[in-house]
């Protein structure tokens, strides 16, 4: 695992802990060796976790659509800042430069992001490691609409969603990393998509 794209809030929340575990994420990755990928905007707990990986030495890529340049403020400090011409663009491009997803406290387009990966991981088109940092059980409501879907038969059984939580930051990258040893190549997914679908 090199690389890992993290998903989160371009702005701070209400409670201070989101901000702390931006800078404590940022650093924990720098100081394992793993480069972040991350939206490239300059705000919130976004600016906060890539900051942090740069303060500690490690290597950071941002991809930022060009009309959200001004909006988000770009990183100028970042060893890599891409440039597309959309959010689809943008998205593609985190995930092919990604080994692992994390996400973080944030709003709507953080929860969309991650939602993605989710959705393409279980139709079999990734098997990378999708983890929710939950700080102040903040992924709470949304792990409670999973077991509601799957109580109510829309996540079917042979296509149970993959995924981790962690509480804490310093939890993130050894729970990666378990995962990434343990992933190997599922040749019978395509077809028991077929069967499920």
């Amino acid at each position: 695992m090199r690389t890992v794209c993290v998903y989160c809030g371009s702005g701070f929340g209400t409670d201070p802990v989101f901000e702390a575990s931006a800078r404590a994420l940022g650093r924990h990755l720098a100081e394992a060796g793993i480069a972040l990928v991350y939206g490239g905007g300059n705000v919130g707990l976004m600016g906060t976790v890539a900051r942090a990986v740069l303060d500690h030495g490690g290597h950071v890529t941002g991809i930022i659509p060009d009309f959200l340049k001004s909006r988000e403020r770009m990183l100028d400090d970042v060893q890599e800042t891409i440039v597309v011409s959309d959010m689809h663009t943008r998205k593609k491009l985190m995930f092919d430069r990604s080994d692992a997803f994390v996400a973080m406290p944030g709003g709507i387009g953080t929860l969309e992001e991650l939602v993605e990966q989710m959705t393409w991981s279980q139709l079999g088109q990734h098997a990378k490691p999708i983890l929710l940092l939950s700080v102040a059980d903040f992924w709470a409501p949304f792990l409670g609409l999973l077991d509601h879907m799957r109580r109510t038969g829309f996540i079917r059984e042979g296509l149970d969603l993959s995924y981790l939580v962690a509480e804490e930051p310093e939890q993130v990258v050894p729970m990666l990393r378990a995962a990434t040893e343990r992933t190997a190549p599922r040749p019978e997914a395509e077809a028991l998509i077929e069967e499920k679908f």
